[in-house]
């Protein structure tokens, strides 16, 4: 039994806007399949059923880019979600054996239907300060199925803390924007129904309010202190509070801004619910039973096989620690 919703439908409406393969949105696997959108896409999403290897989307310039051990990562196949340049044509390659094969071509910058104000000030709790699901330009639609929310918020003691990146461009000038193609692509494309982070940092350190918990102005958390479950470490969400820093940090490390931020985060969290830093657990899903031996504060690939953080990233998490519990 996963902690994991299942992919089963796609909706519209939103800031960002959705292109697909084929009138159905599918296309047949294995082999290549190409697609045209009707607009500029910022990103290009893909989800399949099968070997997580294999996959990759070409764009304009003619080159192939891989797919297979991002971030996202979902029960029994492969996720991607690729930086597409204002392209308005791409293609697909599906491993071999794959099915149930989505594309989504996501423009988060134009889309129609809602305006939002960034405020000059950010959101401060307990002394940290960041952008709200408004203030980034959250639709809330996109929680929704059939006029009811399509992942119910579950709510379970806090035990352990993940670190994340999102295998998005650096130097990103609008990152705002980005979290909202992210939030197209986990809650429509991948069916999770919300964003599967409970925080983002983007490279100036600025955070960003994640999975929808509730509207007690707590973000992450309900009035009784208990962790929302978002949808970050497949198999391992719930109790497990996810952070997720925008970019790629395969061979690049963090900002200084970023790593700051990330450690502000972590001590407060840390400090506010009695975790400490340094320690190692045996985290104990509270859906299932299955338990796992880990750190307190540990990287993606700690749970899972992904390359999540990167590197660079995962290389800086004993200094992360060690600076949060000072």
């Amino acid at each position: 039994m996963s902690d994991t919703p299942t992919p089963s439908h796609r909706r519209r409406r939103s800031l960002s806007r959705r292109g697909a393969i084929g009138a159905a949105g599918a296309a047949t696997a294995p082999g290549t399949a190409p697609a045209t959108t009707a607009f500029a896409a910022s990103y290009v999403g893909l989800r399949w059923t099968g070997d997580r290897n294999g996959a990759g989307i070409r764009l304009s310039d003619g080159n192939w880019q891989q797919t297979g051990t991002g971030c996202a990562t979902i029960d029994g196949g492969g996720a991607a979600l690729v930086a597409a340049g204002e392209a308005t044509t791409y293609e697909v390659r599906t491993p071999e054996g794959a099915t149930d094969v989505h594309t989504v071509a996501i423009d988060c910058t134009r889309g129609p239907g809602r305006t939002f104000h960034v405020p000059s000030e950010p959101t401060r709790v307990r002394g940290v300060r960041y952008l709200s699901r408004p203030a980034w330009g959250a639709d809330e639609s996109k929680r929704y199925k059939d006029g009811k929310v399509n992942t119910p918020e579950a709510y379970y003691p806090l035990q352990s803390i993940t670190v994340h990146h999102t295998d998005t461009p650096n130097a990103d000038p609008d990152p705002a924007a980005t979290v909202r193609g992210i939030y197209e692509y986990h809650a429509v494309t991948l069916d999770w129904g919300d964003i599967g982070y409970h925080f983002l940092i983007d490279e100036a350190g600025v955070v960003y309010e994640g999975r929808y918990s509730g509207d007690d102005l707590v973000p992450a958390f309900d009035p009784d202190g208990n962790l929302v479950t978002a949808f970050h470490t497949a198999g391992f969400n719930s109790g497990n509070l996810g952070i997720a820093l925008i970019g790629t940090l395969v061979s690049r490390p963090p900002t200084d801004a970023a790593k700051a931020s990330l450690i502000r985060l972590i001590k407060v969290i840390a400090r506010f619910k009695g975790l400490d830093p340094q320690a190692k657990i045996t985290y104990t899903n509270p859906v299932n039973g299955v338990r796992k031996d880990n750190e307190t504060i540990s990287g993606h690939r700690d749970w899972l096989q992904t390359d999540c953080p990167g590197q660079t990233m995962y290389d800086l998490l004993g200094e992360v620690r060690a600076a949060a519990a000072r």
